[in-house]
């Protein structure tokens, strides 16, 4: 009993470290260059046009965040008409 679980565990051992990996560039370096450039961006904008939208449409949703809140309190602080 004792041999085959040794066995089982062999072989689950050897399936998993003699599979082959994946080879994947290191694109740290490149990154490293593009974001220590000095050519006056801000460096959340530095990554192009992903960082550029991303960044906008966070800015659209705080603006609108704020007067939405600045409107609810408005509108919260009115006394309301009886009708």
């Amino acid at each position: 009993m004792f041999r085959h679980l040794m066995a089982l565990r062999q072989m689950s051992r050897r399936t998993i470290t003699s599979s082959a990996r994946r080879q994947v560039d290191n694109k740290v370096p490149d990154k490293q260059k593009l974001f220590q450039e000095d050519n006056g961006m801000p460096v959340h904008l530095k990554g192009g046009v992903k960082d550029a939208l991303l960044y906008r449409l966070t800015m659209a949703l705080t603006v609108f965040g704020s007067g939405f809140v600045v409107y609810e309190l408005f509108d919260a602080a009115m006394p309301k008409k009886k009708e």
